[in-house]
């Protein structure tokens, strides 16, 4: 495993492809390997789903489920090494705790990052692609 999608780059992925740059669906597609997604990640669909902010192609347990057992990604845990990295961001990096988890995650695992938020990208403590 190379890459880590953030949240939206995953739900994108599978419900909205077009949002995705073509050189990064170029990247996925030759890529062998599924890729890596947060537990955080999890978690945090659940809670936009509940509070309305986004809605999928399915309900929320079927959506994970079945984007779990697609082939296309594997969840990365939550260990030790990602939840005291995610307090230790060089550089004061944001506050948001699932922004610093998936951070974390890509860089205990050195993986790099695809995501299309700005503040991450402009972080130049982890590996990103998007452009």
């Amino acid at each position: 495993m190379k890459y880590l999608l953030d949240t939206h780059a995953w739900i994108w992925l599978l419900d909205l492809p077009e949002k995705i740059p073509s050189r990064v669906r170029r990247v996925l597609r030759a890529e062998h390997n599924p890729v890596g997604v947060s537990a955080i990640t999890l978690w945090e669909i659940a809670k936009l789903t509940e509070k309305k902010k986004i809605t999928l192609a399915s309900p929320v347990d079927e959506w994970i489920h079945d984007a779990l057992n697609s082939g296309i990604v594997c969840k990365v845990h939550l260990d030790e090494k990602v939840a005291i990295e995610s307090t230790r961001l060089p550089e004061g990096f944001h506050r948001d705790p699932s922004d610093q988890i998936i951070v974390a995650t890509a860089r205990v695992h050195n993986l790099t990052l695809i995501t299309a938020d700005r503040k991450i990208l402009g972080y130049r403590h982890v590996k990103t692609l998007w452009h």
